[in-house]
């Protein structure tokens, strides 16, 4: 044996939530394993996330179907790891360390201290499991090895030495936030290795819309507020019910992230600002004998909807003549189309804040090409996917970050039972 070469049962490359869980898995049963990273500081989209709290999983995903929660050209290649590694195990894992946590909206868990918290956590699980560190060692080449050279399967050259590995595991996440060091490396080994690339685009993103500030929107900057949001139509529609926020360029808040991961270039979305009121039907039936103004009566009728933002609303050039009128006396195909208005305002996108803004990719590694029972690609004996880096793009919310921890156990449980070299 080469005393040059360093020799590990599996070597993963990308040291994020997915390679840390997937490393601790593999080392406690037994196997020499090996954590490759660019960079020098780990779990960075860790510690940013959920306002530096970490929002860790979600309670929705208990073992049931989970596939409405993700975005993927196959859905469905989802179901086997969320099912048998749930939220529930997860939150075990990190009581079992002492963390305290909270469920906040929608099933959404957040540690009550720091997310520094969850990196110690895996760093420790790690430790257990005996893992090897390598980080600052960017990776030059890797290369399948002929079979003459089993067990190894793989060599990886990197700024840290030489590796030779039996199971090789892709790790390395999407293009979101690249100033943590994101990196489209994950997509050309994949590619290398004959697998399909989905076009990674920026998810889970604020959205920008053309004519903003010359329509006067940005005035609303700051302004908040529950509506229902959707685009598409028919089965392929996307809908949900979140908070909005104004912005100086254009619309964020979790629903515009929710959405975002739907919406299509040149396609509209259309948000319900008063998604608890019929707003048309309610003007038409409550005017009769009302000496009230339109703009007096809109506030009773919406009560949620900020002063601010219906002020702005009939200040508009269509409705400025209304605001004023007795309600009473505004005729009914006015008053429809001006709750029309409010129920389904309709805006054309004209592109996103971008990988640097988003909180998560869609695209990747298409999913069609490897095993959703071991993440295991199909095309290349040995070499396995987990997280981000695949066509898989969860909801807001802890989705993304459960997909990490189930997708790193399935691909442990198998590697960790495969035979071959312990180095």
């Amino acid at each position: 044996m080469n005393p040059s070469l360093l020799y590990f049962h599996t070597l993963i490359i990308g040291a994020g939530a997915a390679g840390m869980m997937c490393a601790a898995r593999i080392g406690q049963r037994g196997r020499a394993v090996a954590l490759v990273d660019h960079a020098q500081k780990i779990g960075e989209k860790i510690r940013i996330s959920g306002g530096g709290r970490c929002n860790f999983t979600n309670t929705q995903l208990n073992g049931h179907d989970a596939s409405l929660y993700y975005v993927s050209q196959q859905p469905r290649f989802v179901r086997h790891a969320l099912s048998r590694y749930t939220a529930q195990d997860f939150a075990s894992l990190v009581a079992a360390h002492g963390i305290a946590y909270h469920e906040k909206h929608k099933g959404q868990l957040f540690c009550d201290g720091s997310a520094q918290e969850i990196i110690a956590m895996l760093q420790a699980e790690c430790a257990r499991g005996g893992v090897a560190w390598y980080t600052g060692c960017t990776v030059a080449s890797v290369r399948a090895l002929a079979a003459e050279d089993a067990p190894a399967r793989f060599e990886i050259a990197g700024s840290r030495g030489v590796f030779r590995c039996r199971h090789l595991v892709v790790a390395t996440g999407g293009l979101a936030v690249p100033a943590i060091g994101a990196t489209p490396f994950g997509y050309e080994l994949a590619k290398q290795f004959g697998h399909r690339i989905v076009p990674p685009e920026a998810a889970l993103v604020p959205l920008r819309f053309e004519h903003w500030a010359q329509q006067g929107l940005d005035a609303l900057s700051g302004l908040s507020l529950p509506v229902r949001i959707s685009t598409g139509e028919g089965r392929q529609a996307a809908v949900f019910e979140e908070d909005l926020l104004f912005r100086h360029k254009g619309l964020s808040g979790p629903a515009i992230l929710q959405i975002s991961s739907y919406w299509q270039a040149g396609q509209p979305i259309v948000i319900d600002l008063a998604p608890d009121t019929d707003v048309a039907a309610a003007l038409c039936a409550g005017k009769q004998g009302q000496k009230i103004q339109l703009n007096t009566a809109l506030k009773q009728l919406c009560p949620a909807l900020p002063e601010r933002l219906l002020d702005f609303w009939l200040a508009q050039a269509e409705w400025a003549s209304l605001a004023k009128q007795k309600w009473a006396d505004v005729p009914n195909a006015r008053l429809q189309a001006l709750g029309q208005s409010l129920n389904r305002w309709t805006l054309l996108p004209s592109g996103s804040d971008g990988h640097k803004k988003a909180e998560a990719t869609r695209g990747g590694v298409d999913v069609r090409e490897i095993d959703p029972k071991t993440m295991q690609s199909k095309l290349c004996a040995g070499l396995y996917f987990i997280g981000e880096v695949m066509d898989v793009t969860g909801w807001l919310g802890g989705y993304n970050f459960q997909w990490a921890w189930a997708s790193a156990v399935c691909a442990a449980a198998h590697i960790g039972a495969e035979g071959g070299s312990d180095a």
